[in-house]
């Protein structure tokens, strides 16, 4: 069969394209475009990270003056504020100095007085922390310890969780405890979170928290009501989103919105201040200059 027409106009294009190169047009634009995006895409990364904010930036800073309310309690008991001989126990978080005692004796409020100084502990770096080293508090998931002089001479002042002898008497015996933190964001409501872990990261993050350290026996909900003297942080001037305290009789407390006492709120504070004048105290205060 004979090639068609089509055909034969097509082998004669190819045939007169034998031997010849084909050339491309060359400019400088495109890489021009392409490094000029290039240049721009590292000023903006370079831009971005410069305008990060710096962990020591955000509340709390040096003209804040936060109370936060704490306590430690070791299955039903809170164990005392912190006390302690003036020497031992009343150096500020990080400045060294001494914190304001009167007549010998400071008044060992059960409250974290956290005032933040220019290049100290200042935004993100404000943590239970910084607390709990100036006290010499130990705190993991695996046990806690105080100060001898906290608790007194020849009570136990360090709890193993899991070690059911230091728990004699208590609801934690023959029980596997735990350690929580509990954290009240806002003392005058009733929310709050409990932490298992990672316990000296967690933050201040604004006037009125509260912080409860605590060995409880292990449970999906544990008991771990407000220090008693949690209400304190209203006559300091702390408002909350929620109604305020109301104290109760014999020294208990009431929650916003409850209408009888909480008697399952330690009242420790309240019998160990009676006897505040045998003894040397101090407040919990966080002053902090340093990182």
């Amino acid at each position: 069969m004979a090639p068609s027409s089509s055909a034969k106009k097509v082998a004669k294009l190819a045939s007169r394209g034998k031997g010849k190169k084909v050339r491309f047009s060359s400019g400088t634009t495109f890489p021009t475009v392409v490094g000029a995006a290039l240049l721009a895409m590292i000023a903006l990364v370079t831009y971005a990270k410069a305008s990060v904010p710096g962990i020591e930036t955000g509340p709390p800073q040096p003209t804040d003056l936060w109370s936060m309310a704490y306590g430690i309690r070791v299955c039903d008991t809170y164990l005392p504020q912190i006390e302690g001989t003036v020497l031992e126990l009343t150096k500020d978080a990080s400045t060294g100095d001494e914190a304001t005692v009167q007549g010998g004796v400071s008044d060992g409020d059960g409250i974290i007085h956290y005032h933040a100084q220019e290049g100290g502990n200042t935004g993100r770096k404000a943590k239970l922390s910084v607390f709990l080293d100036i006290y010499g508090i130990k705190l993991s998931t695996d046990k806690l310890e105080v100060p001898a002089a906290l608790v007194g001479e020849g009570e136990a002042n360090s709890w193993d969780v899991g070690d059911d002898n230091v728990f004699q008497g208590t609801p934690c015996e023959g029980k596997k405890a735990v350690i929580t933190v509990r954290i009240w964001n806002d003392y005058t409501t009733g929310a709050f979170e409990d932490k298992v872990t990672d316990f000296g990261n967690q933050r201040f993050t604004r006037n009125g928290m509260i912080f409860v350290i605590a060995v409880v026996p292990e449970s999906d909900d544990p008991d771990i009501p407000k220090p008693s003297h949690f209400c304190e942080l209203e006559d300091l001037g702390v408002v909350g989103s929620g109604d305020g305290c109301r104290t109760g009789g014999s020294g208990t407390t009431v929650a916003p919105g409850d209408t009888t006492p909480d008697t399952t709120a330690d009242t420790t504070a309240d019998t160990t201040a009676d006897t505040a004048a045998a003894t040397t105290s101090t407040t919990a205060v966080t002053t902090t200059t340093g990182g």
